[in-house]
């Protein structure tokens, strides 16, 4: 016997179904993607970051898949499609201006600051463009015995949905757009489409519903309102959005990119990558390092550099291109091959940063651990590590495989300096100390004296920390003297005994475990 119910004909096509729910969880997916943009300013980039935001948007359509199940159990789903993509719409549209304004309120970046902001900006759109899922089975199905086929392709077509707004943001609209400007269009066409159906429903009444006792014909004429209430709602929330304060000068499938002035110097300008401080130039002279850790780097390769005339340096990240300009301007002779990931980084850096490229340096653009691979062997004379997504390494430029790439590029002798960044306890620092150990005879680790306060007991701790390689020994009080006389004073761990103390039980980093984020305390 086949179980019927009442009415024989759905409240939505086939067609229109599938279109619904696979726009709906496009949409959805969109958002999930851009919001990891959205956020960087003010979080960060990192793995921390993404797991917030997943998770957060899964609590959404966690909650709407059950909201509006009940909803369209209770009033009848063919009336809440088109208030619910509206309002859907307007709350992802408005997350631009939410998430502009609150997290200039200075939230940090941990992970209860990544979930706050994320869950603020991204639960509700989530929830709402989720609850139509049901809504549109309870308005579809007619028949108890095909009822399985029925949601299982409606499924489908919204897995496929949010493969496609996945792909479509991550691959094409983020190197393409803004993110603001992917996310309010995303949410003016959700807003659209919800008047479209409010008015949609005005016309049919409640006939065709799967109930229609549920769903007096009287629902659609609310629509009138809801279609001006949605329009006005775009132009609304686009003014706020507009008007909330926006942190980027440029976008790129990478950064939120501002170059900012230096109040105290006509001529310094600082290049900030999302939140972070990436590199500081002067217009006027190239041999002005303000970051510290770039005068010990200096530091380190000084040596190098006076007593092997022409050097090769390979720079593992471009950023402003200050170290490798004020290595040509210091040595002449120099040349240096610098990778750097993001193409929209380095036009900055010609365009408003000063670098000029020439003969003296070369620029290959693109993942610097697929770059360095494709590098002859024995060809650079050292190799500077500063590449940073976030505050932190990216991991894979961090593991004894990268290093393993590293040193067959170095010819012998070679030194290898990379810059991080950590937090007090310095797990991070201390784990990829242990890694270039396992791969280099001759370690040291550089920084101020504050940044190893926390390890002795006292207050702060953590910071800008210079790590130094080398299969050769190494002249460590020169670096030391070297520093002062640039008006640095370090603390400068090297040696077995140094390093085996502080080193402790840190962990090795591979290419199967690297839990970067983890180790800063992210």
């Amino acid at each position: 016997m086949q179980l019927v119910l009442p009415s024989a004909r759905p409240a939505l096509s086939p067609i229109l179904a599938a279109f619904l729910t696979f726009f709906a969880a496009a949409t959805v997916l969109v958002l999930e993607i851009a919001a990891g943009r959205l956020l960087a300013p003010y979080v960060g980039v990192s793995l921390t970051t993404y797991t917030g935001i997943i998770g957060v948007i899964l609590a959404g359509i966690a909650l709407g898949a059950w909201a509006g199940g009940r909803a369209a159990d209770a009033y009848g789903p063919v009336g809440l499609l088109g208030p619910t993509f509206i309002a859907g719409g307007l709350a992802s549209m408005a997350a631009v201006p939410i998430v502009d304004v609150v997290g200039t309120l200075g939230l940090g970046n941990g992970v209860g600051a990544i979930v706050t902001l994320a869950a603020i900006g991204f639960v509700a759109p989530a929830a709402m463009l989720s609850a139509v899922a049901p809504m549109i089975v309870r308005a579809t199905i007619t028949d108890i015995a095909t009822s399985g086929s029925l949601v299982g392709r409606l499924s489908a077509v919204g897995t496929v949905g949010a493969i496609s707004g996945t792909f479509l943001t991550g691959f094409v609209l983020l190197g393409s757009l803004p993110t603001r400007a992917i996310i309010l269009v995303a949410g003016g066409v959700v807003v659209l489409v919800g008047a479209w159906l409010a008015w949609r429903a005005r016309q049919v009444g409640g006939s065709g519903t799967t109930d229609d006792a549920a769903e007096p014909a009287q629902t659609g004429d609310r629509a009138g309102p809801a279609i001006l209430g949605a329009l006005a709602g775009i132009l609304v929330v686009s003014g706020a959005a507009l008007a909330a304060p926006n942190p980027c000068q440029r976008e790129s499938a990478y950064y939120c990119i501002a170059v900012v002035s230096d109040p105290a110097r006509a001529s310094g300008r600082t290049l900030v990558l999302d939140r972070l401080r990436h590199a500081y130039v002067d217009l006027t002279d190239p041999n002005r390092l303000e970051f510290g850790y770039a005068r010990w780097f200096d530091a380190a390769l000084a040596p190098m550099l006076t007593e092997a005339g022409a050097v090769h340096v390979l720079h593992v990240g471009g950023g402003g291109f200050s170290f490798p300009r004020h290595l040509v301007a210091a040595h002449p002779g120099s040349r240096h091959t610098v990778l750097e990931l993001d193409p929209v980084v380095y036009e900055v850096a010609r365009t408003e940063l000063g670098f000029e490229p020439s003969d003296a340096v070369s620029v290959v653009i693109g993942d610097a651990r697929l770059s360095i691979e494709e590098l002859a062997d024995n060809t650079a004379d050292a190799v500077v590590g500063d590449a940073f997504g976030g505050l932190s390494v990216p991991w894979h430029l961090t593991t004894v495989e990268f290093l393993a790439e590293v040193d067959r590029v170095m010819r012998p002798g070679g030194t290898y300096v990379m810059n991080l960044i950590d937090g007090p306890d310095l797990a991070f620092v201390r784990a990829a100390t242990r890694t270039l150990a396992d791969r280099f005879e001759h370690v040291a680790v550089v920084s101020s004296p504050v940044a190893f306060s926390a390890l002795q007991g006292g207050p702060g701790g953590g910071g800008n920390v210079v790590l130094i390689a080398s299969h050769l020994e190494f002249d460590t009080r020169a670096i030391v003297d070297a520093a002062a006389r640039a008006g640095d004073e370090v603390l400068l761990i090297a040696g077995n005994a140094g390093l085996t103390g502080f080193v402790a039980d840190a962990p090795l980093l591979s290419d199967d475990f690297a839990p970067v984020d983890q180790l800063i305390g992210r």
